[in-house]
C-alpha cells in the first residue's frame, strides 16, 4: 500500500469508529444535550482531527501535515458561520430542543455527501484547468470583501430562501413537527413535517457555505487527502459545535471579519501564487498561512468578547442561554 492509500485507510477507520461511539453513546434520541455534554463532545472530535494531524506528521511528513492543520481550522472557523444559521432555521421552523440532536445529525451526514461531491468536482476541474485557481481566488477576494463590509444586522429569513420554497412548492407538507417524525399519513396520503424540511435545509445552507470554504482549502493544499479529511473532521464537529456555542454565538461580533480577512489573503494567495512560488518555499507558506488563520480568528474571537459590542440584555441571566 501506497502511504496516502494508509492514510486514507487509518481515516475511514477512525471515522467509523467515532461515528459508532458518537450515536450509541454521545446521541440518545430524544435526549438535550447540556453545555457539559457538548464540551465533553467538542473534545471528542476536535482530539480526533488533532490526532490525525499527528498521524500525517508522520506518516506523510511536516509540510502535509501542517497544510490539513491549517485547511481544518479554516473550515472549523468557517463552520462557526454555518451555526449563526442552524440556530435562525431552529429558530424559525419551531424545532423542539429535544429534536435538535437528531435533525441536526441527518442534515450534517447528508452535508458531509454533498461535500465530497463537491469537493471531487473542484478538484477534478483544477487538475484540468488550473487557471480555474485564478476565478477561485477572485471569488474568495470578493467574498471576503463582501463579508467584512456586510452589516450584522441583515436578517436571514429560512421561509424566504429558495430551497424553502422549492420544497412548498414540490412536497406535501404540514405545519407540525408529527411529534418527532419526518412525515405523516395524513387523511390517507403521505405529508412531510418542519423537521424533514429542516434537514434538507441544513443540507443545502451547508451546501452555500462550501462554496466559499471548498476554494478556500484548494488555496491552502491541492492535496486530496488534505481537503477531504480536514472538511468532513469540520463537518463531523459541527454538531457539537452547535450545542456549545448557541448560547454564545452572539458574542462573536467581529468574527465575521476575522473570516473575512483570511478569506481575502487565501484569495490573493491563488491569484499570486505563480510569484509567490519563486519567492517562498512551500513549507514557509504553509507556516504563514497557518499564522495568519490562527491570528485572525482567535484575534478576531478575543476582540469579540472584550469589546462586547452588543452583550445581553440586562435583564437576561448568561446561565439563561444555554
Amino acid at each position: 500500500m501506497t502511504s496516502d492509500q494508509i492514510a486514507y485507510l487509518v481515516f475511514g477507520i477512525i471515522l467509523l469508529l467515532a461515528l459508532i461511539f458518537d450515536l450509541g453513546l454521545l446521541s440518545r434520541k430524544n435526549h438535550k444535550v447540556s453545555l457539559k455534554q457538548a464540551l465533553y463532545q467538542t473534545f471528542f472530535w476536535t482530539g480526533l482531527a488533532f490526532a490525525f494531524f499527528v498521524f500525517l506528521w508522520i506518516q506523510e511528513g511536516k509540510t502535509l501535515s501542517l497544510e490539513y492543520l491549517s485547511a481544518y481550522l479554516m473550515e472549523w472557523s468557517l463552520s462557526i458561520d454555518n451555526i449563526f444559521v442552524f440556530i435562525i432555521i431552529f429558530s424559525s421552523f419551531g424545532v423542539r430542543e429535544k429534536d435538535y440532536g437528531r435533525v441536526l445529525l441527518i442534515g450534517i451526514l447528508m452535508a458531509i455527501v454533498l461535500r465530497i461531491i463537491f469537493i471531487t468536482v473542484g478538484v477534478v476541474l483544477v487538475e484540468k484547468f488550473e487557471w480555474i485557481l485564478l476565478v477561485f481566488g477572485g471569488f474568495l477576494v470578493y467574498t471576503g470583501y463582501k463579508m467584512f463590509t456586510a452589516s450584522n444586522n441583515e436578517e436571514f429569513e429560512p421561509h424566504d430562501t429558495m430551497v424553502y420554497k422549492f420544497l412548498k412548492r414540490v412536497l406535501p407538507l404540514t405545519p407540525g413537527d408529527g411529534d418527532g417524525k419526518f412525515s405523516i399519513i395524513e387523511n390517507g396520503k403521505r405529508r412531510y413535517t418542519v423537521l424533514f424540511v429542516v434537514v434538507i435545509m441544513l443540507a443545502a445552507i451547508d451546501v452555500v457555505f462550501a462554496l466559499d470554504s471548498i476554494p478556500a482549502v484548494l488555496g491552502i493544499s491541492r492535496d486530496k487527502l488534505v481537503v477531504y479529511t480536514s472538511n468532513i473532521f469540520a463537518v463531523l464537529g459541527l454538531r457539537s459545535l452547535f450545542f456549545l456555542l448557541r448560547g454564545a454565538v452572539s458574542k462573536f461580533d467581529y468574527l465575521q471579519q476575522g473570516i473575512a480577512i483570511v478569506l481575502v489573503f487565501i484569495g490573493l494567495k491563488m491569484l499570486g501564487e505563480h510569484w509567490i512560488n519563486k519567492l517562498v518555499d512551500q513549507t514557509t507558506q504553509v507556516f504563514i498561512s497557518l499564522g495568519v488563520i490562527v491570528l485572525c480568528i482567535s484575534g478576531s474571537i478575543f476582540y469579540s468578547i472584550f469589546m462586547k459590542k452588543r452583550g445581553l440584555p440586562p435583564d437576561v441571566k448568561e446561565d439563561e442561554i444555554y
